[in-house]
C-alpha cells in the first residue's frame, strides 16, 4: 500500500466501512447536520454567485475583451473554490465533536479492538472542548494561507495563478482536516501531525485529492465526508499511526 495511489484507496474504503451496520448510527447525525448547512450554503450562493464572479474578473481594454471568454472559466472555478472552502470549513467545526467520534468507532472495527470509552451522550459532550480546540487549531492554520490566496485572487495579473494555488492548498487542505481526526483521538499534537503527513506527502496528497473531488459533487458531498474520516483513519491505521512518527511528543 506504499505507493501515492494508496491515498485514494483509503478513501474508497472508507466508503464502504461507513455502510456497516455497526457504524451507520454514528454516521447519520454529521450526515444530517452536514446536509443542512449544505442546503443552505447552496441557497445562499445561488443569489450572489453571478455577482462574485463578476467582481473578481478583471477590468480589461477593449482590445483584450475577447480574453473574458477565457477568463471567466477560470473564475467561475475560483468562486466555487471559495464557496467550497466555506462549506467544509464550517460544516467541520459544526461536526467536529461527532466525525471525531466516527473515527474512534472505525479505528475498533479496523483493529478489532477497543481501547476507547463506550459511546455514550456524556462521553460525546466530553469531546466537544477538546475537537472544537482543535478545529481552532485548523483554523489558523488555514486563516493565514486562505488569506494571502485570497488578496492574490484580486491582483490583476497574479490573480490568473489563484485558482490552481487555491485547488493544491485545498487538496492539503483535505489531508490536514481529516487526518486530524484520528491524530488527535491518539493525542498526537497539530505540528506533529502536519509533520506526519509531511512524511507521506504523496500519499497524503492522493488521500486530499480524491476527498476534495468527492466533495465537489453536490448532494453527495454530505455522504462523502463521514466516507473521509473513515478513510482517513485506515490510513492513519496501515501507515503506522504514532508509531511512524518517531518524534511524536505530547499535545500542543
Amino acid at each position: 500500500m506504499a505507493t501515492p495511489l494508496s491515498g485514494p484507496l483509503y478513501f474508497g474504503e472508507g466508503l464502504k466501512l461507513i455502510l456497516r451496520p455497526g457504524l451507520r448510527r454514528f454516521v447519520l447525525l454529521p450526515l444530517l447536520i452536514n446536509l443542512t448547512l449544505f442546503i443552505a450554503t447552496i441557497a445562499f450562493a445561488l443569489r450572489k454567485f453571478e455577482g462574485w464572479v463578476n467582481h473578481l474578473m478583471p477590468v480589461l481594454p477593449h482590445w483584450l475583451s475577447f480574453l473574458e471568454y477565457l477568463l471567466w472559466p477560470l473564475f467561475v472555478l475560483l468562486v466555487l473554490v471559495m464557496v467550497y472552502f466555506t462549506f467544509t470549513l464550517v460544516a467541520n467545526i459544526i461536526a467536529a465533536p461527532f466525525n471525531g467520534f466516527l473515527s474512534e468507532k472505525v479505528e475498533v472495527v479496523v483493529r478489532g479492538t477497543d481501547d476507547f470509552p463506550p459511546f455514550s451522550v456524556g462521553e460525546l459532550v466530553a469531546m466537544i472542548p477538546r475537537t472544537m480546540a482543535r478545529e481552532f487549531r485548523k483554523l489558523r492554520y488555514y486563516l493565514p494561507r486562505a488569506l494571502g490566496l485570497l488578496v492574490l485572487s484580486f491582483i490583476p495579473g497574479l490573480n490568473l495563478i489563484a485558482a490552481p494555488l487555491w485547488l493544491l492548498f485545498g487538496v492539503w487542505m483535505m489531508a490536514v482536516q481529516y487526518l486530524d481526526y484520528p491524530a488527535d483521538n491518539h493525542k498526537l499534537g497539530f505540528i506533529e501531525m502536519l509533520e506526519w503527513l509531511r512524511r507521506k506527502r504523496l500519499r497524503s496528497l492522493g488521500f486530499g485529492g480524491i476527498t476534495y473531488l468527492a466533495l465537489l459533487v453536490p448532494l453527495l458531498n454530505v455522504v462523502f465526508m463521514p466516507a473521509a474520516v473513515a478513510g482517513a483513519t485506515l490510513f492513519w491505521i496501515r501507515e503506522g499511526g504514532t508509531q511512524a512518527l518517531p518524534s511524536a511528543r505530547a499535545p500542543r
